[in-house]
């Protein structure tokens, strides 16, 4: 994050507020990004429940869970490089979540990370083999 105006911050934070107020009940008017989490948030909860199995999704404090499905939806889109992902995501658990969040979700998309690195490589070691 390079300012809280930066316009990307600004818009995740947007984000997070409406996963987090959709978390409670249905919003109306949502924007696009967020209808596409929500439409990908099966996918995206086996994945923070792989990266966190101590942590069943409904004990996951629903600020960090927001926080997680915007994250994790980032990095599966490649909408930005996975370090900044993973920074944005402190930076806003910082700001929105209690005071263990940021290393939380810090953890927990680290993991995340880790495992997507070894599945791509894993990938292109296989795509070798079949060349």
């Amino acid at each position: 994050m390079k300012t809280p105006t930066d316009p990307r911050h600004i818009r995740r934070r947007n984000i997070v507020k409406s996963l987090f107020a959709e978390s409670f009940t249905h919003q109306n008017n949502l924007q696009d990004e967020v209808n596409k989490i929500i439409k990908k948030q099966k996918k995206i909860n086996k994945i923070i429940v792989s990266a966190a199995p101590t942590w069943p999704i409904e004990k996951i404090n629903k600020i960090d869970l927001a926080i997680l499905h915007l994250s994790v939806y980032e990095l599966l889109e490649k909408a930005a490089p996975p370090k900044v992902v993973i920074d944005e995501a402190v930076e806003l658990s910082k700001e929105f979540g209690s005071e263990s969040s940021a290393s939380f979700v810090n953890g927990v998309l680290g993991t995340i990370y880790d495992n997507l690195i070894n599945l791509d490589e894993k990938n292109i070691r296989n795509k070798k083999k079949v060349q």
